[in-house]
């Protein structure tokens, strides 16, 4: 039985050593070079902190839709509305955390001496 499982370690520990040298072969294109040729677009931190925004508030303004539809005996969705109310105040929460550790950085930035 060990023999066995000595034996198929081995076999699985040369499988990997062949497809690891297969990666090694293989050029890896930048992330921006992969998909359309036209399409490329630079991205920025202010952009990706306004999108991340902007999803928040969706998400925010879903939980108060559902919410406000379970209100008015509209829907009788509880459940979905009580877990769209959570993810949209953990996504709230995700977002506070981001930008407390962007404003810290940037503490640290204007500490450092010239």
């Amino acid at each position: 039985m060990a023999h066995e499982m000595t034996s198929l370690i081995r076999a699985d520990l040369a499988s990997l050593k062949n497809d690891a040298l297969n990666l090694k072969d293989n050029e890896v294109a930048p992330a921006m070079q992969i998909g359309d040729a036209g399409f490329q677009q630079e991205a920025s931190f202010a952009q990706s902190m306004k999108d991340a925004i902007g999803k928040v508030d969706g998400k925010e303004q879903l939980a108060s839709d559902k919410m406000a539809d379970v209100d008015s005996g509209r829907s009788d969705d509880l459940v979905g509305a009580m877990l769209a109310s959570q993810e949209a105040s953990l996504s709230f929460s995700m977002l506070m955390q981001v930008r407390n550790k962007v404003m810290g950085a940037v503490d640290d930035l204007i500490k450092l001496p010239l």
